[in-house]
C-alpha cells in the first residue's frame, strides 16, 4: 500500500470515527452547542456518513482514486 493512500484511508477513517457513537467527540460537542438530542443530530447525519464510507471503500479497493492527484507533482 503506497504510504499517500494509507494516509488518506486513514484521515477518512478518524473523520468517520469522529461523527459516530459511542466515541463521537464531534457529534456530542455539536449537539451540546446547537442544544439538540443526539438522536436527532445522528438521523439527520446519515446520508453524509454514507456517503463518507463509500468514499472510504472506493479509496480504499481502488487506489487510483486516492494517487492519480499525487502522481501529477512527483
Amino acid at each position: 500500500m503506497d504510504p499517500i493512500q494509507f494516509g488518506i484511508i486513514l484521515m477518512m477513517n478518524l473523520g468517520l470515527g469522529l461523527c459516530t457513537p459511542p466515541v463521537g467527540a464531534c457529534l456530542f460537542v455539536g449537539c451540546v452547542i446547537g442544544k439538540i438530542k443526539i438522536e436527532e443530530a445522528v438521523r439527520t447525519i446519515w446520508p453524509f456518513f454514507l456517503a463518507l464510507f463509500v468514499a472510504l471503500m472506493m479509496v480504499t479497493y481502488i487506489p487510483a482514486i486516492s494517487l492519480t492527484l499525487p502522481s501529477f507533482f512527483q
